[in-house]
């Protein structure tokens, strides 16, 4: 089954960073429509609008977490997890090691600024500190290229009339008007095209994810799956669950994608593994350390308890 691992300060030392995936870029022709026979018919896809296994759980105020069954994979328990912030509720905050210190798990990002979320941000270069495209926040340029990937995440609005976050799409959306409008941009590739389609090239490898989303409510998602999928696949998958997406931007794959939630007495962390051509296995228990992550700060709940320091048995 899928990998649940909950881990604590007492966590071994992550392992050196590796390069970013290497990921095929979305063709350059119009987007393509999603071109699986079983997804063009509602009834003949078993996880078509599927619920959360065990319905949205609150985490905090404004952040809630549900799991969902997803189409069998060669690998694991075959299931995403969703962290789903309303941005006008809980804030969102990107860190980096290039102003915020040395790059680490992401647990361990989101115990030093105190996060009760976190997902990768995006993948990064050979110095491990750079993201592969446009990354500022605030006065702070991490990357200040604009790459030919065309969506990027922004929030921390400067005027009150705007979206709190939202996924700009450089198809439809204008960005030099908005560019001034928000604080905090993080550039990545784009999965769907502005009319809801998968644009993403089909190919035969295979990974692990975590991806960022926007919902017809202007919430944001943060999306993990440790079981392997073809990028084109997985789209595919996620749009047939009942998330209400309408933007969906790569953040990383392979054994760096990592998702942390933390509460009051726990610590749950989905780490990734299969990577096809870098890592080809299922058995990767270690978290990676990564240069930037995205977070959420919310408070929570419920009143704070003692942490209970329990390791759960690992589900394969």
């Amino acid at each position: 089954m899928h990998l649940l691992l909950l881990l604590f300060a007492c966590s071994s030392p992550a392992p050196a960073p590796a390069p970013a995936p290497v990921v095929e870029p979305e063709p350059e022709t119009s987007p393509l429509p999603i071109a699986s026979p079983s997804f063009a018919n509602p009834v003949a896809n078993p996880n078509s609008g599927e619920k959360p296994l065990a319905g949205w759980e609150g985490i905090a105020h404004g952040v809630e977490l549900g799991q969902f069954q997803l189409p069998a994979s060669e690998h694991g328990a075959s299931q995403a997890t969703v962290v789903r912030i309303d941005p006008r509720r809980a804030e969102l905050v990107l860190r980096m090691a290039s102003r915020d210190g040395a790059p680490r798990s992401v647990e361990q990002w989101a115990i030093d600024e105190d996060l009760v979320a976190a997902i990768n941000a995006g993948m990064f270069q050979t110095d491990h500190r750079t993201n592969t495209a446009l990354m500022v926040d605030g006065a702070h340029t991490n990357n200040g290229e604009l790459t030919g990937d065309k969506v990027l995440l922004a929030f921390g609005p400067r005027e009150e009339a705007l979206h709190d976050a939202q996924i700009v799409d450089l198809g439809c959306d204008d960005l030099d008007a908005l560019r001034p409008k928000y604080t905090t941009w993080v550039q990545g590739i784009r999965m769907l095209s502005c009319a809801g389609e998968n644009v993403w090239s089909d190919q035969p490898k295979m990974w692990s994810h975590a991806v960022i989303g926007e919902d017809d409510q202007g919430r944001i998602l943060f999306i993990h799956a440790r079981s392997p999928y073809r990028t084109r696949d997985f789209v595919d998958h996620l749009v047939a669950l009942d998330l209400g997406l309408v933007n969906l931007q790569y953040a990383e794959g392979g054994p760096e994608a990592t998702l942390v939630v933390r509460e009051a007495r726990q610590t749950r962390v989905w780490i990734g593994s299969y990577e096809t051509g870098f890592y080809e296995k299922d058995d990767n228990l270690e978290q990676w350390a990564v240069p930037n992550v995205l977070g959420v700060r919310a408070g929570p709940v419920r009143a704070p308890e003692p942490v209970d320091t329990i390791r759960h048995p690992l589900d394969r």
